[in-house]
């Protein structure tokens, strides 16, 4: 069962900025919850370098309706010149689930 319901996936420097986009995310209904994991260890290359960086995963759950302005928010909350923002389809779950993160995300399709 495909949806209209996505993961957006993120990531912070710290465990501060996570929180703080997490809680931009919600507050402005673009998510319905955001899951902050972590620390985790990130290997990647930056700038012809091989870096390696402790961050913090946020999980992000949406709507297809509201990943572009998530985009867009992240552009504007993160610290990072190039955060990333890769959202994915969700192909199945809970109805009762994926509907509750239509409910609350405010242009849910």
């Amino acid at each position: 069962m495909t949806s209209d319901r996505r993961v957006v996936l993120t990531t912070a420097g710290s465990v501060d900025e996570a929180n703080r986009i997490a809680d931009a995310l919600v507050q402005r209904r673009l998510a319905a919850c955001v899951n902050v994991v972590g620390p985790i260890s990130s290997v990647y290359r930056w700038k012809e370098k091989v870096e390696r960086a402790q961050e913090w995963l946020l999980l992000i759950k949406t709507t297809t309706g509201a990943a572009d302005a998530i985009g867009d928010a992240i552009k504007e909350l993160h610290s990072y010149e190039l955060p990333e923002c890769v959202a994915l389809a969700v192909e199945g779950g809970s109805a009762a689930y994926l509907e509750w993160i239509g409910e609350n995300v405010s242009n849910a399709e």
